[in-house]
């Protein structure tokens, strides 16, 4: 599969009767960098969407028929994250754009991948507290305040 030129940002959550709770994962190559569900996008993919729902499935076991909800929130990544950018995508392609999306999951347990060495379930601010990546904070703040209103639902 070749890489598209995009990446998505999943933020897994879960309603209980203690109130939201966020779904962070650790890194399994970088220490102590704690962020969502993040990969990129497959030319083989559709849409960002659908690259939500494999990276999803792929990091985190988040079955395939989950409720996904694109946030607002986009984000642009430098290409220098990413081995083999300017061979994939030239050497005039800087920055990639990130889209983000929610996902309700309702199964506690989620069976991480080999990207991640742990997983937790954390309330908004023990989340923001730990994200390392100001765009998941952002995307983060979106989907707290979409869900505290109602809007999400």
């Amino acid at each position: 599969m070749a890489r598209a030129k995009y990446q998505v940002l999943v933020i897994p959550y879960r309603k209980t009767d203690a109130g939201i709770l966020y779904g962070i994962f650790r890194r399994s190559d970088m220490a102590d960098c704690w962020q969502f569900i993040a990969g990129g996008g497959e030319d083989e993919d559709k849409t960002p969407h659908v690259s939500a729902k494999r990276e999803a499935f792929e990091e985190a076991g988040i079955p395939d028929g989950a409720v996904f909800t694109e946030l607002e929130t986009k984000c642009s990544i430098a290409t220098e994250c990413f081995r083999r950018a300017r061979v994939l995508w030239g050497e005039d392609c800087l920055v990639i754009p990130e889209h983000c999306f929610a996902v309700e999951v309702t199964d506690a347990d989620l069976q991480i991948s080999r990207e991640h060495v742990c997983f937790a379930w954390v309330t908004y601010e023990e989340a923001k507290r730990r994200l390392r990546y100001d765009s998941n904070k952002v995307a983060l703040w979106e989907l707290d305040n979409k869900l505290r209103l109602g809007i999400i639902r």
